[in-house]
């Protein structure tokens, strides 16, 4: 059956207006060879990186669906992780801006990322309470550690030591030894939720935030770090004494880590701590809470506490003398200063913002010791902090306030310009004007809280309807404010501009339709010698109940009212008498919309329903459940029966008037869509959503086929359910408590597996074809029959099929490798493990194969060890790859010889020393120490 009528697809062209989602954090990048300008923030599904001088947008990281939950920046300032609300977490590359590696682990949003020292490792929390840690080099993940009951709030590396230390709402605080994988000690003395913790960088003391105002600073001692030759110490149990607290003040010694409770420090603000934060030279430290304040705090060294306690000790030695003039008594004891928390940490000022704070980040910018602060608010803006603690006196500045490219409140109305070339959006505080190319803000105009927006014929003006009943008028070019008319009593709900371009209508929460002329007035304020637009009142309409939406007809007969009563009544415009009242929606309509040729009239309720009527005679054509939450904005296409239609589920629809039938669903805002605009040749539509995002579609030429679309979302549904009643099972091994295979799962995983089998197949018959061709040979006098190949090798320059199995495997994403291995069915295994063999004599990727064959030998140990058919292949396996990656070994190793054997010459002839840095002296001082050690092993 041939296609009878042709659907264009709309698709996503652009999505602006938010600089920072409250769900997501802001790091600093060193971008360009600089530190403490560029900034990078969650915007939604995409990552923005900000120039927070000049207030640009530099970079763009598009995401996919998923919102960005939390995001760190790699050492190396070369990448950039991205965790999703989905679970997932993807490395981006700052120079190019692709995806370089996407792991799938977690089963709920990423709440917290961290980069080992060396950017080779990546640590992450989820909402699922488990940690995985990532491989970077191999790209796979290594584990998956369970332990916690809640939310992972953060996590963090050890530098000296390979363990690993994360918190959670669970209150507990768990240290990792990330070699064998087992959480070897628990901190218990926080009773509430942990939300922030920091490791100084000397890693002798960690600071921790719960649900209080009081930061709690632990002495941390590794054992083994400093003097290898003295041995741990073992376990000793605590002692129940009634008048200690076990969990807080005694020592719990471990044979890793020694954890005291130093002392608190009680912060500023009485709410509890959301961040913590510190400069890379472990000078400084900020934290905030959920109000607008940000906390500086000062983390003095062990020269400037010598001073400190110095000083204490004079003070208290002439308080005694002072005593002893006095004739007072005062005992002959030592006057001793004990060394408390204030002695090392203080707090030397705070900053009020200009909204409440979500996130922010710190970094060191001058030698000075001065940071640069940069903070996401909560109300869409990014602010940044000059901290100038060198002085005497600390002082903090604010730098930049970015906050011009999207609104500080939710928009919820906008509207296309006549020839569609921009746009104006409205929120409760200011409105703007948007390039629709370029997607930059034009103009921004100070407003009431608006309902609604409508543009004048010339888009010279525009006009606002407020929640107080004011219609404002604002001039476009110059952004003034030219007028506000008390039009209603009540909210101005709906304007709609009259067919004939001489005036409005407008309707509020008064039961009054008003209707306005234009008309021009000379104003000594606004010019001399030209007039400015105005209103002019006419006549008036009076209702039953409030009404909510207004709309014209095209053919200036008829006007449309929705009403609070659930009904929408239709009356003449010339005489305003009543023509047809339209009954069936169970809740108010909040939105209607009427075609180009006055046909059809579709209404949207709260009901989750959109109804199409005629306009002759007010029959319902068909009700449709189009929802599955309120129905917020229905348009019509120009020219066409077709509509769109949005709601607070977050999707938006387009419909087929004559044949009720959904063409194409559109996803991309994170919430609730509140308004939608068409251009007046339907090529581009706009929307605005809760989640404060500004979406831009545009019509392509694809044609959409409606059938294929509700089966495309009948699959995309069946391998949801598919993956998620999936359990990660390895035949042989037992489920452990705290350690689990980091990935899962998915429907990529699946996909591969099922290429893995086919090519297999194809080997087979491929196999089974050489066999009865070599059978033929030898009895038919060394006559050749032809033999035909598989399209699929020929389509692939007539390849073998041994060489197309390694293919496929080479294709699939190395972090989705061992998932696709594990649910391959083990009669594939026997012959995977033959080709395997054949790869690895061969020297083709030597890594691969490898990895390939100690994960299945892993996984299907003991069946695989049962097989009398495969000995002769493990046996030839154990001696190929001991050969062949000794091989690689040796030439990674001369390799490696003659890079630096050339650098070495390079450094001699312009006399320039390569990787001076100081992470490279650190290095060297790490190795430095390491050989002292052993030295030291070797004399005793």
């Amino acid at each position: 059956m041939g296609l009878t009528k042709q659907y264009l697809r709309y698709s996503s062209s652009a999505q602006f207006g938010v600089i920072g989602s409250t769900r997501c954090n802001v790091v600093f990048l060193k971008l360009r060879n600089t530190i403490g300008r560029y900034v990078a923030s969650g915007a939604v599904e995409d990552i923005n990186v900000w120039d927070s001088r000049t207030g640009e947008k530099v970079l763009v990281l598009q995401g996919d669906k998923f919102e960005v939950t939390w995001i760190t920046a790699c050492p190396d300032g070369e990448r950039i992780a991205a965790g999703y609300s989905d679970g997932s977490i993807k490395i981006f590359n700052l120079i190019t801006g692709e995806v370089t590696i996407t792991f799938t682990g977690h089963r709920s949003a990423i709440s917290c990322l961290a980069f080992d020292e060396n950017g080779m490792l990546l640590a992450s929390g989820s909402h699922d309470t488990d940690v995985v840690v990532w491989d970077l080099v191999a790209e796979s993940g290594l584990y998956r550690l369970k332990g916690h009951k809640g939310i992972v709030t953060q996590c963090c590396f050890v530098k000296r030591k390979n363990m690993l230390i994360t918190s959670s709402k669970d209150t507990y605080i768990k240290w990792w030894d990330l070699d064998t994988q087992h959480c070897f000690k628990t901190m218990v003395g926080h009773r509430a939720e942990v939300w922030a913790f920091l490791f100084t960088s000397d890693e002798r003391r960690l600071i921790t935030g719960s649900s209080d105002s009081e930061l709690r600073v632990w002495n941390v001692e590794l054992l083994g770090t400093e003097d290898p030759d003295i041995p741990p110490p073992t376990k000793e149990t605590k002692k129940n004494d009634p008048d200690q607290d076990n969990n807080e003040d005694n020592i719990v010694e471990e044979r890793q880590v020694i954890c005291t409770k130093a002392g608190s420090l009680f912060r500023k603000g009485r709410d509890r701590v959301v961040n913590l934060n510190m400069t890379s030279d472990g000078r400084h430290i900020v934290c905030h809470g959920n109000d607008k304040m940000v906390e500086f705090y000062r983390l003095y060294n062990e020269s400037e506490i010598e001073v400190k306690l110095k000083k204490k000790l004079k003070k208290a030695k002439k308080k005694k003398k002072k005593q002893e003039e006095e004739g007072k008594e005062v005992s002959d004891e030592e006057i001793s200063i004990q060394r408390t928390v204030d002695d090392e940490l203080a707090f030397i000022g705070s900053n009020t913002c200009a909204g409440k704070i979500c996130s922010l980040d710190i970094v060191a910018n001058t030698p000075a010791g001065d940071s640069v602060v940069v903070t996401l608010l909560r109300n869409n803006q990014i602010e940044t902090i000059s901290a100038t603690t060198s002085a005497a006196k600390p002082e903090f500045t604010s730098l930049k306030k970015l906050c011009v490219p999207g609104h500080r409140s939710e928009c919820q109305s906008l509207c296309f310009t006549s020839d569609g070339m921009a746009f104006l959006t409205a929120s409760s505080e200011t409105a703007k004007l948007w390039n629709r190319t370029s997607q930059q803000c034009v103009r921004t105009v100070s407003s009431a809280h608006t309902k609604c927006c409508a543009f004048v014929p010339g888009d010279r003006q525009s006009l606002l309807g407020t929640k107080d009943g004011t219609i404002e008028i604002l001039d476009v070019a110059s952004g003034v404010h030219l007028e506000s008319i008390s039009a209603h009593n009540g909210g101005v709900s709906s304007l709609a501009l009259q067919p004939d371009q001489r005036g409005i209508a407008s309707g509020g929460a008064d039961k009054f339709v008003k209707f306005w002329e234009f008309d021009l007035i000379s104003d000594d304020n606004y010019s001399t010698n030209t007039k400015r637009l105005s209103l002019a009142h006419t006549r008036s309409l009076e209702l039953d109940d409030q009404v909510l939406t207004i709309e014209f007809s095209a053919n200036k007969k008829l006007i449309a009212i929705s009403l609070l009563d659930c009904s929408i009544k239709v009356f003449y415009v010339n005489t305003l008498k009543f023509f047809l009242s339209l009954y069936g929606h169970s809740l108010p309509p909040n939105t209607l919309s009427i075609s180009s040729d006055s046909s059809l009239i579709v209404t949207g309720s709260s009901d989750r329903n959109v109804k199409i009527w005629g306009l002759d005679f007010g029959d319902c054509h068909r009700s449709l459940f189009a929802h599955d939450d309120d129905v917020s904005c229905v348009k019509f296409v120009p020219d066409t029966h077709l509509f769109f239609s949005c709601g607070k589920d977050g999707l938006i629809k387009q419909w087929d008037a004559d044949k009720f039938l959904l063409i194409q669903v559109l996803r991309g805002h994170l919430g609730p869509v509140w308004a939608m605009s068409i251009g007046s040749d339907g090529d581009y539509l706009a929307t605005c959503g809760r989640d404060r995002s500004l979406r831009l579609w545009q019509r392509t030429m694809e044609v959409v086929i409606p059938d294929e679309e509700r089966e495309m979302e009948r699959e995309e549904e069946d391998e949801k359910s598919f993956v998620k009643n999936q359990g990660t099972v390895i035949a042989g091994e037992v489920e452990s408590s705290e350690v689990g295979m980091a990935t899962k799962t998915t429907a990529e995983s699946i996909k591969a597996t099922e290429r893995i089998m086919e090519a297999i197949e194809l080997y087979r018959e491929e196999t089974l074809k050489e066999e009865e061709y070599n059978a033929t040979i030898k009895t038919s006098d060394n006559r050749k029959p032809y033999i035909s190949k598989h399209p699929i090798l020929m389509a692939n320059g007539n390849m073998s099929a041994t060489r197309w199995v390694l293919k496929v495997l080479r294709k699939i994403k190395s972090s989705e490798l061992e998932e696709a291995l594990l649910v391959l069915p083990f009669s594939y295994v026997p012959d995977l493990l033959k080709l395997l063999n054949i790869f690895v004599s061969r020297g083709g990727e030597v890594e691969l194969v490898c990895r390939c064959i100690f994960f299945l030998m892993r996984i299907h140990h003991g069946r695989i060890t049962s097989n009398q058919m495969l000995v002769d292949v493990i046996d030839e396996l154990r001696t190929n790859t001991d050969v062949k990656v000794r091989e690689v070994r040796d030439t990674i190793g001369f390799n490696k010889a003659a890079l630096n054997h050339i650098r070495r010459q390079i450094e001699e002839k312009n006399d320039v020393k390569f990787f001076s840095d100081a992470t490279q002296q650190a290095k060297q001082k790490k190795k430095k120490r390491k050989r002292t050690a052993q030295r030291a092993i070797l004399t005793l």
